[in-house]
């Protein structure tokens, strides 16, 4: 857009002035109009413009010469080649790949690759096409890692394999310009029957834990109940406390009824008597 309006700003001038010398001499006005259209054409395209995310590189004679951008800058028309190069993080889908684990699980992974160019002359110069040679080289390195683990792995570490996968494509991609921001893995699959016997697996191991979590509450109920009683059978008062408390704990619902047949300190006196008696019947008369 740029180098039109330049273009036909120029031209206009440069045929401005071609005018008013053809009023003077038509033969030399008619040869500044052609030398003021081809300045003009030669001029816009001279004048380039970079996108502030995008950096330019420069082929002069089909050498490199100069990465330029962003914002305006000048280039030798015919002589200089200019290929742009985006430098926003650049987003690629690892197909879904089939692999089979170390312990010979066959599963499908499919994952995503984030990453950006930080040098756009090698990324240009030394790959072909580095967005696909990224792809490619990702995938490789992914069925490469998830076939030395095992599926207990894969499933539990999955954070760990993208790293991992993310540090050996980055010892390459970095020599090719580019800088891998994240590795990261979206969908393991994973046959039927296996995932069936995968959630049977589970449900036991559930039920496992919940059978030794009850044991281990009546074990712990048991000690306490034992303690308890033990503490009461000391102090005297505290069945009689323990008995009041209940009581009270039963609320003022009409719906429930106490019955004590018996008060708690005549059944005390009346243990104490037949304690005493028996002690006089055992003790021979002299």
């Amino acid at each position: 857009m740029i180098n039109l309006i330049v273009f036909v700003v120029l031209l206009a001038v440069g045929e401005f002035i071609s005018a008013g010398i053809y009023k003077s001499s038509p033969a030399a006005g008619a040869f500044a109009g052609a030398i003021a259209f081809f300045a003009a054409l030669l001029i816009s395209l001279a004048i380039k413009l970079a996108n502030q995310w995008e950096r330019v590189i420069i082929l002069r004679l089909g050498k490199f010469f100069a990465v330029k951008g962003p914002g305006l800058f000048f280039i030798i028309p015919v002589v200089d080649q200019t290929m742009k190069v985006d430098t926003r993080i650049l987003t690629l889908e690892i197909p879904k790949q089939q692999v089979i684990t170390k312990d010979n699980v066959p599963v499908s992974i499919n994952g995503v690759v984030y990453f950006r160019v930080e040098r756009a002359e090698e990324a240009l110069i030394k790959v072909q096409n580095f967005a696909y040679a990224m792809s490619q080289y990702a995938q490789a390195t992914l069925r490469d890692v998830i076939g030395g683990m095992t599926l207990d792995q894969l499933l539990a570490e999955r954070e760990q394999i993208g790293k991992e996968i993310e540090e050996i494509v980055e010892r390459e991609s970095s020599s090719w310009g580019l800088k891998v921001i994240a590795i990261k893995i979206m969908d393991i699959d994973m046959p039927e029957d296996l995932k069936k016997m995968m959630s049977r697996q589970a449900s036991a191991e559930r039920e496992k834990r919940a059978t030794i979590t009850k044991a281990e509450g009546d074990k712990m109920a048991a000690f306490n109940l034992s303690a308890a009683a033990e503490t009461m059978a000391k102090s005297p008062g505290a069945m009689q406390l323990r008995t009041l408390q209940t009581i009270d704990g039963l609320g003022p619902s009409a719906s429930n009824t106490v019955v004590l047949a018996v008060p708690i300190e005549i059944m005390e006196t009346v243990r104490k008597y037949i304690g005493q008696t028996a002690a006089k019947v055992s003790t021979p008369s002299q």
